[in-house]
């Protein structure tokens, strides 16, 4: 069972995530995007002024959230899915041969055959995570209409989370859990299985790659400076 939670930054993704891998007892795929910046050895304040650098950078983070799902057969609990294709029409001139290549329409077929929840944002949830540039209000509400759109343009069904109460939330993802006929762990506590996003270097990690994306699941040692 594949289960994604997507929406915005500052929507509190992370912690319904970890929540599930605990309870339900599923692998969690943490956010990508920081793990592929220390491979691209830059940081936000050059993100922010290379437009060439920046669209290399979210090209690798979709390409990496695709080839890790992959890894895992169909079960696991996702901390976002094509979310950062928003950021890519926010802060990029890439988007349209982003969404216009038949692999991600193809992806977004694969997200809609599973559950997905839907953050909505609330100023009180507003925090710098110290990887997206622009944290500002105005730009959470951006990213989130365009999230929406993409939900609504792919025809993905969704549940959308509107409470910033931590217990509504959790009743609402168990409510829908339970009946997709997902059963809890039955030992409580344990360690969440997690998965850090890998370098991604082994042939068969790389036939998941989106080989007309020129910067998809290039080896760290490839990045240079």
């Amino acid at each position: 069972m594949r289960i994604y939670f997507v929406g915005s930054h500052a929507t509190g993704k992370t912690t319904l995530c970890r929540y599930v891998s605990r309870r339900y007892g599923l692998p969690m795929i943490s956010e990508v995007a920081r793990a592929v910046l220390a491979e691209m050895e830059t940081g936000l304040d050059a993100l922010r002024t290379d437009m060439d650098l920046v669209g290399e950078y979210q090209e690798r983070v979709f390409a990496r959230q695709v080839a890790v799902e992959r890894l895992h057969e169909g079960k696991f609990v996702s901390d976002r899915a094509f979310d950062n294709l928003a950021y890519v029409a926010e802060h990029t001139t890439n988007a349209a041969a982003m969404m216009n290549d038949q692999r991600f329409r193809d992806y977004m077929k694969w997200v809609s055959e599973g559950i997905v929840f839907f953050l909505r944002p609330h100023q009180s949830l507003l925090k710098d995570d110290g990887v997206r540039a622009g944290v500002s209000w105005d730009s959470v509400l951006r990213i989130d209409g365009m999230v929406k759109l993409m939900l609504e343009q792919h025809r993905i069904s969704y549940l959308p989370i509107e409470s910033v109460s931590m217990q509504e939330r959790v009743r609402a993802v168990e409510f829908v859990l339970a009946r997709c006929g997902l059963g809890m762990s039955e030992h409580k506590p344990r360690s969440r299985a997690q998965t850090i996003p890998p370098a991604l270097t082994t042939p068969d990690v790389l036939k998941a790659s989106i080989e007309s994306w020129p910067y998809a699941l290039v080896d760290g040692g490839d990045h240079g400076a």
